[in-house]
């Protein structure tokens, strides 16, 4: 069977979150779906598995202003 993945499809509902979650992975360099995956692994404490990075938020990304140092 041609274009025949090794997994099958599994559907859930996200939401709107979905489409910022795509960005997030693109900037991160990666794909939705390994994110997934790999926060499953850890989830299910598979030996080796790691929690994935995380992008920066809007609010990490640039210093507060008017804040006592």
């Amino acid at each position: 069977m041609p274009n025949a993945p090794k997994t099958p499809a599994r559907q859930i509902r996200i939401g709107d979150a979905w489409y910022e979650f795509d960005a997030a992975a693109k900037a991160m360099g990666t794909e939705r779906a390994t994110l997934i995956r790999e926060f499953i692994d850890w989830y299910l404490r598979k030996p080796g598995a790691k929690l994935p990075s995380r992008p920066q938020s809007a609010s990490e990304a640039t210093p507060e202003t008017g804040g006592s140092q």
